[in-house]
């Protein structure tokens, strides 16, 4: 069992006329959401929203003993849970964005977090980056579904040396087709590591090195505040959410696990990732 403080806060920013963002807290269910939406006339806000309705009703469901479909044989029950709430979800807003003229072509971002008994699961489409604190240390969790991180990832040269555009130019986003693929991993967590979920209205204005430092000092509802703050000072020219989990207690054998733990990260840059796509 894992004991979990949170906040969460959400920005219209300096120059946007609404707020397309949408999040969604909730210890009970340990479940962390954050949808950063697009489209015009309202349309990213109506994405965004559909898509944490979905997913959170279907959590719910799930906790009250509904089966779920088994995607990826490698994750748990509940990570195979979380996958399937996006894939609803992806659909859903996608049939929403067929029925009226002023909706075709939303569709939003979604970066996730899932507690279940063990351990932490963490599945995004898009580029809200999900960072994970441990150590002292921040480390991105999510894959960003960008054209520049992708050229990045795959080792193109000047994949670095593209224009501002493609650093923003989804590859992947949820309601924009029939299918989508999102990307999911599974991991142990421990006393005092924390999680940060933010759309790119703070990643673009705050370092990840910068956001470290505020969480280190800072409970989760005050972190939250000082970040939506720095974003703002810096031009806030897009809305503004950030999510921030404070792991307060791991009931089991801690001291094992963190061993291990520390024994496999040194080998392998991705520790207690079951399996991703």
């Amino acid at each position: 069992m894992i004991i979990i403080e949170s906040a969460g806060i959400t920005d219209i920013g300096q120059a946007r006329k609404g707020n397309e963002d949408c999040f969604f807290v909730d210890d009970g269910l340990m479940l962390y959401m954050v949808a950063d939406g697009m489209g015009g006339h309202q349309a990213g806000e109506v994405a965004s929203e559909l898509l944490v309705d979905t997913m959170r009703d279907y959590m719910i469901r799930f906790n009250e003993g509904s089966d779920v479909e088994e995607h990826i044989d490698s994750l748990s029950r509940e990570a195979n849970r979380l996958f399937s709430s996006i894939l609803l979800a992806n659909n859903r807003v996608y049939q929403v964005s067929q029925s009226k003229d002023s909706l075709k072509g939303m569709g939003t971002t979604i970066s996730a977090l899932y507690c279940s008994d063990k351990t932490m699961i963490a599945a995004n489409v898009g580029d809200s980056p999900i960072y994970l604190v441990h150590d002292g240390k921040i480390d991105l969790l999510s894959e960003l579904h960008t054209v520049m991180a992708e050229q990045i990832a795959l080792g193109q040269e000047g994949g670095g040396l593209l224009g501002d555009k493609f650093k923003h130019m989804l590859t992947r986003a949820i309601g924009v087709g029939e299918d989508v693929k999102p990307y999911i991993c599974e991991f142990q967590i421990f006393k005092g590591d924390t999680l940060i979920i933010c759309s790119d209205g703070l990643s673009n204005k705050v370092l990840p090195e910068e956001i470290n430092s505020v969480i280190k000092r800072e409970p989760p509802e005050k972190a939250c505040k000082i970040l939506v703050d720095m974003a703002n000072e810096r031009g806030g020219e897009d809305n503004i959410t950030v999510v921030v989990l404070r792991v307060k207690k791991v009931f089991g054998n801690s001291r094992v696990m963190k061993l291990l733990y520390k024994l496999i990260k040194a080998v392998c840059s991705h520790p207690f990732k079951l399996s991703r796509q």
